[in-house]
């Protein structure tokens, strides 16, 4: 799929098929997380990938939407090592869940509204924290899913957003 459809046409999918994700599709999507960029290069990330239905059970009592992780095939935790780096780990994730889309794979992120014990969880130390958890699935029946023929300007005639008119300004804010 090209970048720019991959882009716009992204929604969350929070519905998902059993089918598990290939391996190969799995390393794509983390190669895509690998490769972000981060300031001076930090990279203050660390990625869990999580398969086991236990496991994501257990993890689904810390996030506001439990379904999104009963669901889901996979998830993957972006541990954040330094916090003064944030925006590089919605950067990390921002990526992986673009690459999965291109690959028919949909997604969601979490956040952990109780971190304590999903770090506990996932022994995460206690220094660091998690920035996100993606679920990640095939899209079930009547959710969002990627459709690679698309044209971009048809997905962007048909997505409730604001227009560029009331969120573009040159030079100065006006409001």
């Amino acid at each position: 799929m090209d970048a720019y459809l991959a882009i716009v046409s992204k929604r969350e999918v929070r519905d998902y098929t059993p089918q598990p994700i290939p391996e190969e599709a799995m390393t794509e999507i983390l190669e895509a997380g690998r490769a972000s960029g981060s300031a001076r290069n930090r990279q203050p990330w660390r990625f869990i990938v999580l398969m086991d239905r236990e496991r994501l059970r257990e993890l689904s009592a810390f996030v506001a939407r439990p379904s999104n992780l009963v669901q889901c095939a996979a998830a993957i935790a972006i541990v954040l090592t330094d916090p003064r780096w944030q925006f590089d780990t919605g950067r990390a994730a921002q990526n992986m869940m673009l690459a999965a889309w291109a690959l028919g794979i949909g997604s969601c992120p979490n956040t952990a509204h109780d971190e304590a014990p999903a770090k506990s969880a996932l022994h995460v130390p206690a220094e660091a924290g998690i920035a996100t958890i993606i679920s990640l699935g095939y899209p079930a029946a009547g959710a969002p899913r990627p459709r690679p023929g698309a044209k971009p300007e048809e997905v962007l005639a048909r997505i409730d957003r604001l227009p560029l008119a009331d969120l573009v300004f040159r030079e100065l804010f006006r409001s």
